[in-house]
């Protein structure tokens, strides 16, 4: 089985655009045989990277100004915005892994989550899960997620999940994916670098999976002219700001694929599930190797909501 990890910029702040960049790379990825196609974080309408450039306090007219264009350019389950998605993974019948910026449409519809939704090979959302906790500055931008998109899901490119950037960094967030039994286990990411790369080969050797790493790479000259505050945050055209290294990595820790540095494209690699059973032949941390008798872990899968409407008795 193929997969393809989409390593390409998206029109930062222009949702349309970018999905139309991403039904390009689907129909690439599956003509080159992939059946699974990720994409990286908040790539719909784009990683809000001024964060990270922002003087704290002192440039807020500017941080308001890149917060409106994202909150109008967000994407919300609620209605079709994901439509060209759906229909390319319809029309290619893959699997697509993405990261977006959601707004959310359920309560007030001010909050913005960093989240990843999987779309199956027939259109259907099959899941979305919002980041558990945004990094520093990141929590300026995005809300904090739940437990209920924690899952594992059986997809034709087998038992799929994921977490997001640090979220792999939170080791019981990863014991309960590798309580659901993953095979895949898919870390859309804006970090990058060795140390990251070394935190990605330690979790496929821990859970006996497989691990791809699906990073964000851009230059300067990537970004749209038309984002406030361009010329002052990146005026460097030819600056990596950020280097990619998507990288796959199979059950055991060995890279088979990348990482892909400071190249913009799609980086494919071909994965074998069953090395899954035979990697936790040896070490299995929530089977022959735990100790449930000493350690336990609780999940909480339950939407957390900030109000709840009871109808009255009267009505």
């Amino acid at each position: 089985m193929k997969i393809a990890v989409v390593q390409r910029p998206p029109v930062l702040l222009n949702r349309s655009a970018t999905l139309a960049d991403a039904v390009l790379s689907i129909g690439e990825a599956a003509s080159n045989g992939a059946g699974l196609v990720i994409f990286p974080e908040a790539y719909i309408p784009g990683y809000p990277s001024w964060i990270w450039r922002l003087r704290p306090g002192a440039d807020m007219a500017l941080a308001e100004q890149l917060h409106s264009r994202l909150l109008s350019n967000a994407v919300s389950l609620d209605g079709d915005d994901l439509l060209p998605l759906r229909e390319a993974a319809t029309e290619h019948k893959v699997t697509v892994v993405c990261g977006i910026d959601e707004r959310d449409a359920e309560f007030s519809r001010g909050t913005l989550y960093n989240t990843v939704v999987v779309i199956g090979p027939d259109g259907e959302l099959l899941n979305r899960h919002r980041k558990l906790m945004p990094t520093n500055p990141e929590r300026m931008v995005w809300g904090f997620g739940d437990g209920s998109g924690l899952k594992v899901l059986d997809t034709p490119c087998g038992r799929i999940g994921t977490l997001i950037c640090w979220e792999s960094y939170m080791p019981l967030a990863r014991c309960a994916l590798y309580a659901l039994g993953i095979q895949i286990y898919i870390a859309p990411s804006y970090d990058s670098g060795d140390k990251w790369i070394g935190t990605l080969q330690h979790i496929a050797r821990e859970g006996g999976c497989w691990v791809v790493g699906s990073g964000i790479a851009f230059r300067g000259s990537d970004i749209p002219d038309s984002v406030p505050g361009k010329a002052e945050l990146y005026p460097k055209a030819e600056e990596w700001i950020n280097p990619g290294d998507s990288v796959v990595i199979e059950p055991g820790g060995r890279i088979v694929a990348g990482p892909m540095r400071r190249e913009l494209g799609i980086l494919y690699a071909e994965i074998d599930l069953e090395r899954v059973g035979l990697a936790q032949r040896s070490l299995d941390v929530v089977g022959h190797y735990s100790r449930p008798d000493i350690f336990t872990l609780r999940v909480n899968t339950k939407a957390l909501n900030p109000v709840e409407f009871e109808a009255s008795k009267d009505a």
